[in-house]
């Protein structure tokens, strides 16, 4: 199968990879696309390049690359990253709504069934009545998935967030006050989670943006998940000295 053949293929397949492109320097022009599965089609990109897809393919972001002799620009394929919120609360709905802007996949779990309902949480691509490990195992959170736990309820939240750190989830946030936040973390130490674990939990989470409303504490919330998706502090621009747009190495 031809580079661009594969390449449209990507789209049913729901297969992620990195197509490598020679933009400058030797061999100015080759192509090397390189799938998760560890399948590849084209050649002629330096070996530099195609060593780091491993990293590149989990950032989920294209990045230009510098390399001896060469610049290659790294380009992500796959399917839109996923939010997965437990807790079909008020803010679910104000989130999901962001998610779908982004053009990414909302998913919301409750086991109260009749909070998680279409008329409650329009916007949500997928709503699962379970509790939060079986929901989890439905479904099988990766490294391009951000899970939310919005619930208040230490039923719900520490099988939750056990269950979320146990995936390769790029992203495990948790509603709730700071008082609440160091309540839950003693409560998980003795459940056995182990304390460097912990550090992945960002609780309360979101970015600190005096949000008040339950749209802007999503807004919030999807702005801390895109900045940690991206490798970056989600401070203001003007202050930050990367690129802003993309990723030079």
């Amino acid at each position: 199968m031809s580079l661009v053949a594969r390449l449209a293929a990507l789209r049913a397949s729901q297969d992620r990879g990195v197509l490598f492109t020679v933009i400058e320097g030797d061999g100015v022009g080759a192509k090397l696309l390189v799938l998760e599965s560890g399948e590849q089609v084209g050649g002629g990109v330096p070996a530099e390049a195609a060593d780091q897809f491993h990293e590149l393919v989990r950032r989920g972001r294209n990045r230009l690359l510098a390399v001896e002799g060469a610049r290659v620009f790294a380009e992500w394929y796959g399917p839109p990253p996923r939010v997965f919120v437990y807790g079909a609360v008020d803010t679910a709905e104000a989130l999901c709504r962001g998610v779908k802007l982004l053009g990414w996949t909302a998913i919301v779990a409750d086991a109260r069934a009749a909070f998680l309902t279409p008329e409650r949480i329009p916007s949500a691509d997928r709503l699962i009545a379970k509790w939060p490990q079986e929901a989890l195992d439905e479904i099988e959170p990766d490294h391009q998935t951000a899970i939310v736990v919005l619930t208040h309820d230490d039923k719900f939240d520490e099988p939750a967030l056990i269950g979320a750190l146990a995936t390769e989830a790029f992203y495990v946030g948790a509603l709730g006050s700071r008082r609440n936040q160091e309540r839950r973390r003693g409560r998980l130490l003795e459940a056995g989670v182990a304390e460097e674990q912990l550090g992945r939990i960002s609780g309360p989470c979101g970015l600190d943006l005096g949000a008040d409303t339950q749209q802007e504490t999503a807004l919030s919330i999807l702005a801390e998940i895109l900045a940690v998706r991206a490798g970056r502090s989600g401070g203001l621009l003007r202050e930050a000295k990367q690129r802003i747009h993309a990723e030079v190495e």
